[in-house]
């Protein structure tokens, strides 16, 4: 039975809405150099403190990080998905998130107890990933795999989306897939992003991803996974925020390693930023470059 939604069906209103969205926005034309410089935030905590003015709501590093200014914490995702994570620096991980008080730590589902273990009493949150990192699995398992992780302590659920099947046009069954994991995670007060492996997608394929995780339900829509073949790009987070609108959150991840790149996603619409390849978000409170304006002028973050 082909599904409809008032005169149309689901795959005529996608198309619709991709068409539309293309027609009047189109894509940005700036190109993004992710090679680091020395200007990176590691070096440039004004840089960072400029992206939470900006409007940031969340930033992330990796493990082994140093001394962080105590108004940065807070924004950042510390970060570790290598498949070849040991317990020991998963432990590391939440020692260095508890003294710096950063907002949550995230990791692969295996290790989401202990992390809950480790950070009990403590202000900071546990992310894990969903069908990662290829977005393959049964809606079932993906389901599945979110109620337990969630029953071990995650708070946030990054899910990949099933590229092969929007690739397809199967649209219902994306949506479907996106939608089993928000509705387990909403009922447990958990969020959900829902990462679209851009790099693999055309422009309308882009549009067709962020639209259904938005109808779904998705609390944000991420760029990449950072396993892929490309990280973020300015032009995608740009047409992420122009589909989703302000409702939902836009989180650009993978390949961002300089202040410069970082500005110019939030210019783009970005409200998380990241790298799975490890940005570190280490400042020294009292350094001259912390000499800042705090809070007030500009708009979004940084993130894995």
């Amino acid at each position: 039975m082909v599904e409809r939604i008032g005169e149309y069906t689901l795959d005529q209103l996608i198309d619709l809405i991709t068409d539309e969205v293309l027609r009047r926005y189109g894509r940005a034309s700036c190109e993004v150099c992710t090679s680091c410089d020395g200007n990176c935030v590691v070096h440039s905590p004004e840089a960072a403190r400029a992206m939470l003015n900006a409007g940031a709501d969340r930033l992330s590093a990796r493990l082994g990080v140093g001394n962080v200014a105590s108004d940065l914490a807070r924004y950042i995702d510390h970060t570790l998905l290598k498949p070849d994570a040991t317990e020991e620096q998963v432990r590391r991980l939440c020692a260095e998130a508890k003294q710096y008080r950063f907002a949550a730590v995230c990791v692969n589902p295996t290790w989401v107890a202990l992390c809950r273990e480790l950070l009990a009493g403590s202000d900071v949150a546990v992310c894990t990933v969903v069908g990662f990192p290829l977005g393959a699995t049964l809606t079932e398992v993906k389901a599945y795999e979110t109620e337990r992780s969630i029953a071990h302590g995650a708070r946030e659920i990054d899910m990949v989306i099933n590229i092969g099947r929007l690739k397809s046009k199967q649209y219902a069954a994306v949506a479907e897939d996106i939608a089993a994991v928000v509705q387990v995670a909403h009922r447990q007060g958990a969020i959900v992003k829902v990462i679209i492996e851009a790099a693999l997608l055309t422009d309308e394929e882009k549009v067709e991803a962020c639209v259904l995780a938005k109808a779904a339900g998705a609390d944000y829509v991420k760029t990449s996974t950072g396993f892929g073949p490309g990280g973020a790009t300015v032009e995608d987070v740009a047409l992420m925020r122009r589909v989703v609108g302000g409702e939902v959150g836009v989180k650009a991840a993978g390949g961002i390693r300089t202040a410069e790149v970082a500005w110019q996603m939030i210019a783009a619409g970005a409200t998380r930023i990241g790298a799975s390849a490890g940005v570190k978000i280490v400042t020294e409170s009292g350094s001259a470059s912390a000499q800042v304006a705090h809070p007030s002028h500009q708009k979004e973050a940084l993130y894995e």
